[in-house]
């Protein structure tokens, strides 16, 4: 079940948490052709929002994030917990769930 919330920039994740949103896929081909919904699949790849401080090592330190705020993202097809807000849905994932980072 979605947990829903006014506003995004509310949400701050907490310890190794990574909130981010998936990139839609083109509805549209490069020629000006409108595909229909059912053959639009969802991506895999998603904008990071926010992150967390990191988690704590046994030691107490702080461990480092893999990923920063506005870093593309390959992330699994399943897992994570969605938030909506309004009519958009976002993820909150764990820094470890992330797959790779995409880099230009």
């Amino acid at each position: 079940m979605a947990t829903s919330i006014r506003s995004i920039k509310s949400l701050v994740p907490l310890l190794d948490r990574v909130l981010v949103q998936r990139i839609k896929a083109e509805t549209k081909t490069a020629g000006g052709i409108f595909l229909p919904e059912s053959s639009v699949k969802e991506l895999n790849e998603a904008k990071v929002l926010a992150v967390g401080p990191g988690a704590l090592s046994k030691d107490g330190e702080r461990v480092p994030m893999g990923v920063a705020q506005g870093d593309r993202v390959l992330i699994p097809q399943f897992g994570g917990s969605p938030v909506k807000v309004g009519e958009d849905e976002y993820h909150l994932f764990r820094d470890s769930e992330i797959l790779a980072k995409i880099n230009e």
